[in-house]
């Protein structure tokens, strides 16, 4: 699963450093894939954080952490309120090899 958490951070100088942190907390954390910290090109002040994760419920687990409730929640508290994670349920790579996946969802 991934998630893809959207920050209005403003004039925000601190954002990245304490949004890099966050991140950082949450790559220690099991079924952790990978992650990205990124910039919007269009306004400088809209930033998104994208994770990817094994499974919804190591995406869940991962948020009980207790660096990631020091470093992460407190960021995450300032996301703009919409959906965040996200099912991942057809995949192509570079060489266009398609993998199709089953929703997880009950």
């Amino acid at each position: 699963m991934i998630s893809v958490t959207h920050f209005d951070a403003g004039d925000d100088l601190s954002f990245a450093e304490r949004a890099q942190a966050a991140l950082a907390a949450l790559a220690a954390r099991p079924g952790y894939l990978g992650g990205s910290l990124g910039r919007s090109t269009d306004d400088d002040g809209q930033w998104i954080i994208v994770t990817e994760w094994a499974d919804v419920g190591s995406y869940r687990r991962a948020l009980g952490g207790f660096e990631v409730k020091m470093l992460a929640t407190p960021l995450l508290a300032q996301a703009i309120d919409q959906p965040s994670s996200f099912e991942q349920l057809v995949l192509i790579d570079a060489d266009q090899q398609v993998t199709l996946r089953r929703s997880d969802r009950a």
